[in-house]
């Protein structure tokens, strides 16, 4: 399904506008063993009066939580979006996906020990960092009100955790999803159930990445078995500016009920 880009200046910030907070807190992980680092945007207007939903967003082998942050300044495209009306009220978790005592992207990030602390994050989301912002801030419970998405490794954890978990999300999204993603008919081995279970699942990609033939051989798989989707093909590479499009055109077409 082809679909606009963002606007041009939707990733630029703007004076005098409402702001959303991020910052850097730590969760006791019982899976890892010691506490982790995460950050955590609320949005313009916050109030421990209101509950929100949720959407877990996901970094790629190289990164960390901070590596949105650092590269696609999501608070700023989501201030934004606020700011135009586009978005329904959420916060937005960034953890890291490599769960293990060192979790920092340092030495070689293909290590096995690593590619498997990236697989170990599934219990430590699942056990660990939802229980803590469920009950640190004013968050919904409940599969409706949470997402998960990322892009390249984290586009291919949140393919595997979500479908793999429908009863704790209804909301999966993956841009530019990596070579960590399951097998289609692994990922969606019961296809009415998550037709039925599923709010909605989005994959988009770059026409020029790749790893291109991941996400395709998802879509197709399916297409083939007529379980809703959004596929979104877009100009670009492996790279930042098709992962912030990805977030401005999912992060919209979150929470909206139908």
């Amino acid at each position: 399904m082809k679909m606009i880009t963002a606007p041009e200046g939707y990733d630029q910030y703007r004076e005098n506008i409402p702001r959303g907070i991020i910052e850097e807190v730590e969760y006791p992980s019982s899976t890892v063993g010691n506490p982790r680092k995460v950050m955590v945007y609320t949005p313009p207007g916050f109030s421990s009066e209101n509950t929100y939903n949720v959407l877990y967003l996901l970094h790629g082998i190289g990164g960390d939580e901070a590596e949105w942050y650092n590269h696609g300044a999501p608070q700023i495209i989501l201030d934004n979006m606020y700011n135009d009306n586009k978005l329904e009220p959420m916060i937005v978790v960034l953890p890291n996906g490599r769960a293990m005592p060192n979790d920092r992207a340092e030495g070689d990030l293909f290590d096995p020990e690593k590619i498997q602390a990236f697989e170990r994050f599934e219990l430590d989301l699942l056990d660990d960092l939802i229980p803590f912002v469920e009950s640190n801030y004013p968050a919904r419970t409940g599969r409706e009100n949470r997402a998960i998405a990322g892009l390249s490794m984290g586009g291919g954890q949140s393919l595997n955790i979500g479908l793999g978990n429908l009863n704790h999300f209804a909301w999966v999204g993956a841009f530019s999803a990596a070579p960590n993603t399951k097998a289609p008919e692994v990922l969606v081995p019961d296809t009415l159930e998550a037709s039925s279970l599923l709010s909605m699942l989005w994959l988009s990609c770059g026409d020029q990445d790749n790893l291109m033939h991941i996400s395709v051989g998802v879509h197709e798989f399916l297409e083939q078995h007529e379980v809703p989707h959004i596929w979104h093909e877009e100009s670009g590479a492996h790279d930042w500016p098709v992962w912030k499009n990805g977030l401005y055109l999912f992060s919209q077409l979150l929470f909206k009920r139908q």
